[in-house]
């Protein structure tokens, strides 16, 4: 190994470092809110959380697309993040050794769940037409990444009128960060994500330089290693939500992140100026969909069929069928010629 590749994962060693430091703490500040406001959880993580921690995958989808001019690379990071998200809420079933993850979180986020499917479905089809939408144009902007990014505005303002319609109920427990002022609290949360967006976009544009180092395909490494390495905030920031014991705030940000990317393709179309970019890239990212869009269904059936004790001692049905799912599409994957783009 050259010494310019071991730089470059000490550089990838140390961006994680900062993300575990910081993530932890804006987990731990972002419940002192919920805390204090009486927003709750559910909304902190499917907002807030959701949306700092998707950062590294804005940042590095765009740039894929507008300065290295590779859509493949932009698609296969945003859509690859959101099987590593949904992978994670098997390991969080794992860690929380009680009961089954799912069954401890709140009905209310099959609409998530929901709203993702529907997201990652017209994905799917924009990618699936090819180029017989590429007529279908603002100019060089699709307009199924139009679409994609209404449908999510609109879905987040109806989840935020249902909530706000529909407080959940505040418990009896005592206050754990009456310690903490909450300016101070505003204060810490805000250091903190600028750390873990600083840290997160760091870490993707050293995960483009080990992909070139290794000369690991654009596509393959797009829907796989560079996914994982921008999921890191999401992992960080959700393991530190279940130490804390707040399992809504932690399924949250992980469906919450998942809407977040797939509407993040406006973003990245918009700075593609060759053209609609969901008519351009490979249609093997069909199937980085479509497995998202199955593990999202397992994810509600998980969540409407609550069990109170776990299927295999450690782990619960779906958690096992989370993982499974996973190294399916990751396989698929490559044998599919993805690892060769």
């Amino acid at each position: 190994m050259q010494v310019s590749e071991v730089l470059v994962w000490l550089q990838y060693i140390a961006c994680l470092a900062l993300i575990l430091f910081a993530g932890t703490r804006l987990a731990r500040y972002g419940d002192a809110i919920g805390e204090k406001t009486g927003v709750g959880g559910l909304w902190i993580g499917l907002v807030l959380l959701a949306a700092i921690t998707s950062v590294p995958e804005l940042a590095t989808g765009v740039s894929a697309a507008a300065l290295v001019g590779l859509p493949d690379l932009a698609a296969g990071t945003l859509l690859g993040s959101c099987l590593f998200n949904l992978t994670l809420i098997a390991l969080l079933d794992i860690l929380y050794r009680k009961s089954p993850i799912l069954g401890q979180a709140r009905p209310r986020h099959v609409a998530s769940a929901a709203v993702g499917i529907l997201l990652l479905a017209i994905t799917a089809a924009s990618i699936w037409a090819g180029d017989s939408l590429s007529g279908f144009a603002l100019g060089w902007l699709g307009v199924p990444s139009i679409i994609i990014l209404v449908v999510y505005l609109v879905a987040m303002r109806q989840m935020f009128r249902y909530e706000r319609s529909h407080p959940i109920p505040k418990t009896v427990a005592a206050p754990r960060y009456k310690e903490l002022p909450l300016k101070t609290v505003y204060l810490r949360f805000i250091l903190a994500a600028m750390v873990v967006i600083g840290a997160g976009i760091w870490v993707s544009f050293v995960g483009d330089d080990i992909a070139k180092a290794t000369g690991w395909g654009a596509s393959f490494v797009g829907s796989l290693f560079l996914a994982i390495s921008t999921s890191m905030p999401e992992l960080v920031v959700t393991i530190a939500a279940l130490r804390l014991g707040a399992i809504d705030m932690a399924v949250a940000d992980i469906l919450g992140s998942n809407m977040f990317n797939i509407a993040i393709i406006f973003a990245v179309d918009l700075s593609y100026t060759q053209g609609p970019i969901l008519s351009l890239v490979s249609g093997s990212h069909l199937i980085t969909a479509a497995v998202a869009m199955v593990m999202s269904l397992v994810v509600i059936l998980g969540l409407r069929f609550s069990q109170k004790r776990k299927t295999f001692s450690v782990i619960s049905w779906y958690g096992l069928v989370l993982i499974g799912l996973y190294i399916l599409g990751a396989y698929a994957l490559f044998t599919s010629g993805m690892g060769l783009g």
